[in-house]
């Protein structure tokens, strides 16, 4: 089942509440760019593109495409930019036929991989949609240290005419966190529930670094570069 099934028509809302800063975190994206790609051009993949709020900020220095699996998501991305390509695809297999000087996968999204194994092979599509020079930004989701289970949570988006609570309970099975959000969702034609259950992987730092060296990139590691969270910035040399 695919994670936002339901509730992508709430995501940007629950986080705007949340205050996700998209042009700051778009800034410092630009700064990486400009610090580690070697390659002349400006086509930037962003695998895992959700609802599009990233490549909304870059498209105006690059020449953006998004890719997802969940088709409510890139509904969502496809309205907010028109003219921009997004791809229904999954970000281990896809093969787009092209090549760009920028891949990104932001705010965890690589963590709803099912394994390590299945992670790595997405770093190695990663490196074969990369021209030399080009650079792949990953920002990574929870390491198992800084898991807390049991943990209580909930957010909360008040607008005119929406109101949405998502809450869950932390809990964990090995090395996958599973957050089972339950919604309310108030609009002027009623109020909804339901369920959507979220798996994570919980990654080491030498499991998300790993596979980068395993595909050939030079990789360099910035520490609250986004938010508060780390990156995993590799070049491709090849």
């Amino acid at each position: 089942m695919i994670a936002y099934a339901r509730s992508a028509d709430y995501y940007d809302a629950l986080l705007d509440a949340a205050g996700k800063d998209y042009v700051r975190e778009a800034a410092v994206i630009c700064e990486l760019v400009e610090r580690y790609k070697r390659s002349p051009g400006r086509a930037l993949l962003d695998v895992g593109c959700g609802t599009g709020r990233h490549v909304e900020q870059l498209r105006e220095r690059y020449t953006c495409e998004g890719l997802d699996v969940d088709r409510g998501m890139l509904a969502v991305a496809s309205e907010r930019c028109p003219r921009l390509r997004f791809h229904l695809t999954d970000m281990i297999g896809f093969n787009l036929g092209k090549r760009f000087d920028v891949i990104i996968s932001l705010f965890g999204s690589l963590a709803y991989l099912p394994t390590v194994q299945r992670y790595d092979q997405a770093i190695a599509n990663f490196a074969r949609h990369l021209v030399p020079g080009g650079i792949a930004i990953v920002e990574p989701w929870l390491r198992p240290s800084e898991w807390e289970d049991g943990h209580v949570a909930a957010r909360f988006a008040d607008l005119p005419d929406m109101k949405v609570a998502r809450m869950h309970v932390s809990r964990r099975d090995d090395c996958t966190a599973i957050l089972n959000f339950h919604y309310m969702v108030a609009m002027r034609d009623g109020i909804r529930t339901f369920e959507e259950t979220h798996r994570l992987l919980l990654m080491t730092d030498e499991q998300y670094r790993n596979p980068f060296l395993r595909a050939g990139f030079e990789l360099h590691h910035g520490t609250n570069v986004l938010g508060g969270r780390d990156v995993y910035v590799g070049i491709n040399s090849g």
